[in-house]
């Protein structure tokens, strides 16, 4: 009785062995239920990349223009008003009323 008894055993545990990886397998990190997750993250990130990329490109090109073989007099100068806060002569300013911290 006790040699029918440990066949049932080593069975019962390959079977809990069995479920196991099934249930990690289908409801894992990388199941196959959370694939619908997996895609919408996988869009974000394309989406973001393609933000990323875009923005790196304007980003090399603005940067080659300012290097001294090729350098861009129209975009160096609004580089330097951009931080200094000056304006051309020539420009119209509009200012938007707003709410003004010290109250003038």
């Amino acid at each position: 009785m006790l040699t029918g008894l440990r066949s049932y055993i080593s069975t019962a545990a390959l079977a809990l062995l069995i479920v196991y990886f099934a249930y990690h397998a289908l409801t894992g990190e990388q199941g196959l239920l959370t694939s619908a997750q997996r895609d919408q993250t996988l869009a974000a990130k394309s989406a973001e990349l393609a933000r990323l990329t875009a923005q790196r490109q304007d980003l090399e090109v603005r940067a080659k223009l300012l290097r001294d073989s090729s350098l861009s007099a129209d975009l160096l100068e609004e580089r330097a008003r951009s931080l200094l806060g000056y304006s051309d002569p020539r420009d119209y300013v509009i200012r938007i009323q707003g709410d003004n911290p010290t109250g003038g």
